[in-house]
């Protein structure tokens, strides 16, 4: 599910290592979870999250997700959110690697890091939850509308749109493009030049500037979930969804 990579300068790669698309389940979930609160318990200053070459993660895992019941939809989106939570109150700076594709769930984890470096080529990012019937709820925006601005964010999340590198730089939605094999490279580069300041007043400089994205998640079941999941069973979301799969299934 996940690898994790000692680097120098107490930095840790946490690799998503989830076949085929690094889709994101309870399990890989909860894995990452651990591993972001884990590695500063180990010593690590700083974390890289990356993906594969050409995909980073196709974000929620909607064919699993279909065939759960109303608790176990539930469940489910109350560990997306506590990993959101997490990498939110992540003690350490972390850095986003977008080695390919990130829509939806997997462009939420790169709008949770720090920084974000993306791969060239074919790829797409956003949060295009709408085009495949789903709502962003508030506090996912809040994630992007921090990166990009309100107006722009608006504009993205209301068309789902998904932007290719040159685009996603142009609007902030990520802080640089590179190629492919040099995504993990410019992560550790950024994060080493970070961990080269004065380490205290760095970090407590770092935590007063996410003070709202940390705040917005001290409760998790404080968000509403329920608003969401039944939102999720909307008769219209349920037949866009199940397009979606029978698509993925045909290309399969």
């Amino acid at each position: 599910m996940l690898d994790i990579l000692p680097h120098d300068s107490d930095i840790v790669e946490i690799r998503l290592a989830r076949p085929p698309v690094n889709a994101l389940d309870l399990v890989l979930l909860r894995a990452l979870a651990e591993a972001v609160e884990q590695a500063p318990l180990d010593g690590a200053r700083g974390i890289v999250l990356s993906g594969a070459p050409g995909l980073f993660s196709a974000g929620v895992d909607v064919p699993a997700l279909l065939g759960k019941d109303r608790a176990g939809v539930r469940e489910y989106w109350r560990e997306l959110f506590r990993t959101c939570a997490v990498l939110a109150h992540a003690p350490v700076p972390m850095v986003a690697a977008v080695t390919g594709h990130a829509p939806a769930g997997g462009a939420v984890l790169a709008l949770f890091c720090d920084y974000r470096v993306m791969a060239e080529g074919p790829y797409r990012i956003g949060l295009n939850e709408v085009q495949v019937g789903l709502t962003v709820p508030d506090h996912i925006q809040l994630a992007l509308r921090r990166v990009v601005g309100a107006y722009r964010a608006e504009r993205l999340l209301v068309a789902g749109a998904m932007l290719t590198p040159e685009q996603a730089l142009a609007c902030g939605f990520v802080d640089e493009i590179t190629a492919t094999e040099q995504v993990v490279v410019r992560a550790r580069h950024w994060l080493t030049e970070l961990l080269a300041l004065p380490s205290r007043a760095m970090l407590a400089t770092r935590a007063l500037t996410r003070a709202d994205l940390m705040r917005a998640y001290d409760d998790v079941d404080a968000l509403p979930l329920d608003d969401f999941v039944n939102a999720f069973f909307h008769d219209d979301t349920q037949a866009v969804l199940k397009q979606l799969v029978a698509r993925l299934k045909s290309k399969a």
